[in-house]
């Protein structure tokens, strides 16, 4: 037997020694080929984590948004203003880059009531530009009226994470109709939201978000309804089944599938917004189709008058509280510290009250604790320092 032969023969038989027959083959020679199929290759586990850079010392920004909360939800409705059909389109709490497309396909559908197609929109956030461009492919001819573009307006303070039952509505507020509508709302939004997944840019993405604690335990229970003397926090409305078909669930995971030093940690796929990018393609699409945006400042509905569209619709978010005196709209205040981009980093978490959220034009972290009544009638814009660097101190421990 040549050495070749001799090798390719050791080679055949280690490789047969786990399943117990090389003595077999041995004790019995045969001339028969014998075939052993390759192996399957397997599957490689995903890169490791890149650790986030959590340093106060590298705050780049801080930015404050007031959320325009409603206790009964968005109001998305038709009022008469001397000879105009106002459209109004606001009051969307926390949800409203998660809700602005399924929320303009609403309110277009009551602009475009009766033929109309000369249209003015009032704002420029998330609810007025996506409101806009409805609009424009529903076939109307529309002008923005703004004080602000798009990226000095509150909706771009947002973080970006699609939270589309964030502060949407007091459970005990809203009328019976609320909750199909708001499921609308969801669905043509998450539907509307993905013909963004996958462009230059990535204004729309799917991340990993890791929720960890450091000791497991059962969920809190919901709040029961209160009588209304009773009452002290608002009994924000969430819909955590509704869309139970369409977006990921979380998993618990084990410790050896995460490096964080908690006991408790789980996963789950989030849509995340490029607010930067989305915000620069969205306006860029709505001037491409023939839309104008004119800088303009109202103080009174009487001026509204004033326009040439006969129908105006009004995504003013939280400014319709002064505009139209609407003492339901409350703010709920937020704040993001901003720390530089870290382009590696391909995951958000939450832990310990802390929101980490990194994006291409930095990474935000939010500190939370005090729940979904932080903030609430505070419209206090003034950033807080302290506040922020609290907040990155408590990340930060994951990290050490």
């Amino acid at each position: 037997m040549t050495p070749s032969a001799q090798t390719s023969r050791r080679v055949l038989l280690s490789g047969l020694g786990g399943l117990g027959l090389s003595s077999a083959l041995s004790a019995c020679a045969s001339t028969a080929p014998v075939t052993i199929a390759p192996s399957r290759p397997r599957f490689l586990a995903p890169a490791a984590l890149a650790p986030l850079r959590l340093d106060a010392r590298l705050i780049t920004r801080t930015t404050v948004c007031l959320r325009p909360f409603r206790a009964a939800g968005p109001r998305i409705e038709v009022e008469p203003v001397g000879d105009k059909r106002v459209v109004h389109n606001y009051g969307h709490g926390g949800s409203g880059w998660s809700l602005s497309w399924g929320s303009a396909a609403i309110a277009a559908a009551y602009a475009m009531q009766g033929g109309t197609r000369e249209v003015a929109v009032i704002g420029c956030g998330a609810i007025g530009i996506t409101t806009a461009i409805t609009l424009q492919r529903a076939g109307a001819k529309v002008t923005i009226h703004a004080s602000e573009r798009l990226p000095e307006s509150r909706s771009a303070r947002a973080s970006g994470m699609w939270t589309p039952d964030s502060r949407i509505a007091d459970a005990d507020r809203v009328d019976a109709a609320f909750p199909a509508l708001w499921e609308r709302m969801a669905r043509l939004s998450w539907a509307r939201h993905q013909t963004y997944v996958g462009l230059p840019g990535e204004p729309v993405s799917f991340l990993d978000r890791y929720i960890l604690a450091d000791a497991a335990g059962p969920p809190k229970p919901a709040a029961a309804p209160r009588p209304e003397a009773d009452r002290k926090e608002v009994r924000f409305a969430v819909y955590p089944d509704a869309l139970y078909d369409i977006v990921p669930r979380s998993r618990q995971l084990t410790a050896e599938e995460h490096p964080f030093p908690v006991a408790s940690a789980r996963r789950l796929t989030q849509m995340q917004f490029n607010v930067a990018d989305l915000a620069d393609r969205l306006t860029t699409e709505f001037l491409r189709e023939g839309g104008r945006i004119e800088t303009r400042t109202f103080h009174s509905p009487a001026e509204l008058a004033t326009l040439p569209q006969p129908v105006i619709v009004n995504c003013t978010g939280y400014g319709a509280r002064a505009l139209f005196g609407d003492d339901s709209v409350v703010p709920v205040r937020g704040q993001i510290a901003w720390l530089p981009p870290q382009p590696e980093v391909r995951y958000s978490l939450y832990y310990n009250g802390v929101s980490v959220i990194p994006r291409p034009d930095g990474v935000g972290i939010q500190g939370l604790r005090g729940g979904d009544m932080l903030g609430y009638g505070d419209d206090d814009e003034t950033p807080d320092r302290a506040d922020a660097e609290a907040a990155i101190a408590r990340a930060a421990t994951l990290f050490v």
